[in-house]
């Protein structure tokens, strides 16, 4: 069978992006191999076929493929032998005993080298395993002596799968259970503080590393994340304790030059090598973006049982509508001055008002199968651990002000503003599970701010000690500078937010509103402190606010049809561009029709626009109605380039 598909599968092979840089290479992630395991249909997903592994084997050698080890990579990694084209690491977890009955006579045969990891606690205990939908027991997996015969295998490296991190511990209190070694544990009513955390990780870690080294004598080289879950901290432990390599299992490319958390393809639904070929060799495409954009404020209610009906009500809609995101609500404003004034998850600075995040983003994750963004502002906050002389100032006619038409934002050039929001970014990434995040509109400067003292003083830091707010009436080009140098301001801390979070979860993607006005109207930069094409660059998903009543803007045809123009330019990034439509106008309060909702996706779409969004959604009253939006932006009606 491997013979058949070389041909057909040629131009993939030619056109494949992922072995187009030297010293890169893919990891495939495999579990247990049996012979009992029919088709796709086994309970076990994880679980592959002997027959279809032979294939996989084979597919590799007659197509090119060159399967290196550990030591080939961090020879390269050290400027060795460069790796071969088209390198491909094998790996095989939970150390089933398959690896020595099944994988390692196949491993010999094809000479091919291969990591094994394994969970020192399930090899140690005689007490049952759940594991990918079997109750597993001590039988199932290697023992010592075969373990210690693999070590010392020329094909074999064996590494760490953690002693008991293989496991959900509970993340919240609704009992939400959730990989272990990114999870702040909740129990009697409190959180495990980070030190305890940390602690925790590196007890398990140091257990690992000493029971495999004193069964086998080899001590483990590589760490392998149980669910692929990890964070920095994580991984500065495993490589304190001599695994500078570890494993997750995000899908992607891998050089040598970073092994500290190598991304891989994970083996499923016992795939035939056609399915396999496509899978190594699909080419890179961003997938489009479908997103709801929800206030939790529509989950949260004082009544417990009426918060988990409402939540369940939230999950039925978003499964149903079959989109890729959800972006959610983290903070609370009940006076509605754009201002947050509480948030739904634990922290040092702001009140809580309900710990509600964790568990809606989990259950949306689970149950409705989307990608969640927390969304938070920037700079508006506000309460009593803020103070408000950390406030944006404006000059105006020679006055120093606030905006009375703006949120309460505060100045991202002031150093206390800036620890006090790092440390809300940092709170909710200990203790919430989610992919991205989504800044808020309120990171913007008129063209009056900001005249705070810590921005006057970074302006004189960085155009020179003369610089005054009179020389801006006089110079253009001064006026240009300072403009960009504002709006790099906030691009530039919203990248410090985002490596505070990345310690936490450090694949987390980035996405930030913009307004429609920063491409249709004349000096954007100076009157919103906003550049698209800065945008692009800075952020994974740039949210156009495609608001024709929120801009004032009469012809609602000629706006999207501007706007799509200026934001799909041949000069931009349209795979990042998102154009979140509203679906209430602020200024009546009127809803807008779900059907004008659906003809504006579907006239998007024909003007090239493929990633969408709308805010907000009513999912107690069903506002927009459902069928309407599930044939607007769903991607079961639209499926093309959608997220997988």
């Amino acid at each position: 069978m491997a013979r058949l598909i070389v041909i057909p599968l040629l131009w993939l092979l030619a056109t494949a992006p992922a072995f187009a840089g030297q010293n890169t290479f893919l990891v495939l992630a495999y579990h247990d191999v049996r012979d009992d395991v029919v088709g796709d249909y086994d309970p076990d997903q994880y679980a592959v076929s002997t027959a279809n592994l032979i294939e996989h084997f084979t597919w590799l050698r007659l197509n090119g493929f060159n399967v290196v080890s550990i030591d080939d990579i961090l020879a390269a990694r050290e400027g060795g032998e460069p790796l071969p084209d088209r390198a491909i690491l094998l790996t095989f977890d939970d150390g089933y005993k398959s690896v020595a009955t099944h994988v390692l006579p196949l491993l010999e045969l094809f000479d091919y080298p291969a990591v094994v990891s394994v969970v020192t606690d399930w090899i140690e205990s005689d007490s049952h395993v759940s594991q990918a939908g079997y109750a597993l027991t001590r039988d199932d997996f290697l023992t010592w002596d075969e373990l210690h015969e693999l070590a010392n295998h020329e094909l074999i490296e064996i590494g760490s799968h953690s002693h008991n991190l293989h496991r959900g511990v509970t993340g919240n209190p609704q009992g939400n259970e959730q990989p272990a070694a990114v999870t702040m544990r909740y129990g009697d009513g409190e959180y495990e503080t980070p030190a305890a955390y940390a602690e925790r990780l590196r007890a398990d870690l140091e257990n690992s590393v000493a029971t495999i080294e004193s069964e086998t004598g080899v001590r483990p080289r590589v760490m392998t994340w149980p669910f692929g879950a990890h964070s920095e901290i994580g991984i500065e432990i495993a490589t304190e304790l001599g695994m500078p390599v570890t494993l997750t299992l995000t899908g992607g490319v891998n050089s040598v030059d970073d092994l500290s958390a190598l991304s891989r393809h994970l083996i499923h639904a016992n795939p035939e090598v056609g399915d396999l070929a496509w899978f190594v060799l699909r080419p890179e495409t961003s997938p489009a973006v479908r997103a709801a954009h929800v206030d939790l404020d529509y989950v949260y209610s004082q009544d417990p049982a009426q918060q988990e009906a409402n939540l369940g009500q939230l999950l039925d809609r978003i499964k149903a509508l079959e989109i890729t995101h959800v972006f959610l609500q983290a903070f609370a404003d009940p006076d509605a001055d754009g201002g947050a004034q509480a948030l739904y998850f634990p922290n040092r600075y702001l009140p809580m008002r309900a710990d509600l995040f964790n568990r809606v983003a989990w259950q949306l994750q689970t149950r409705a199968g989307v990608i969640v963004y927390a969304w938070l502002p920037i700079l508006s906050y506000e309460g009593a651990g803020i103070d408000p002389s950390w406030r944006v100032r404006q000059l105006k006619h020679g006055e120093l002000s606030l905006d009375p038409a703006s949120e309460p934002r505060l100045s991202p050039f002031s150093d206390d503003a800036r620890a006090v929001i790092s440390g809300i970014y940092a709170d909710l990434a200990r203790h919430a599970q989610f992919q991205g995040i989504l800044f808020h509109d309120d990171g913007r400067f008129n063209e009056f701010e900001d005249a705070s003292a810590p921005a006057l003083a970074a302006y004189r830091e960085h155009f020179g000690p003369d610089f005054s707010f009179e020389q801006l009436a006089e110079d253009p080009a001064l006026t240009a500078d300072w403009a960009r140098f504002r709006s790099d301001s906030i691009i530039d801390f919203t990248a410090e937010l985002t490596a505070t979070v990345r310690r936490f979860r450090p694949h987390v993607k980035t996405a930030r509103n913009l307004f429609a006005t920063a491409l249709l109207a004349p000096h954007p930069e100076l009157r919103l402190g906003q550049n698209f094409d800065a945008f692009t660059e800075a952020y994974d998903h740039v949210a156009v606010m495609a608001m024709p009543r929120f801009e004032n803007f009469p012809n609602h045809r000629a706006f999207y049809e501007q706007l799509a123009a200026e934001a799909l330019g041949a000069s931009r990034n349209s795979d990042k561009v998102i154009f979140e439509l509203q679906t209430v106008d602020w200024r009546t309060r009127d809803r807008i029709d779900a059907t004008e909702i659906r003809d504006t996706m579907r006239h998007l779409q024909t003007l090239g626009v493929r990633n969408l969004a709308y805010y907000p959604d009513d999912f107690i009253t069903g506002h927009p109605d459902l069928q309407s939006l599930r044939e607007g932006m769903s991607v079961a009606v639209f499926p093309m380039g959608a997220a997988q």
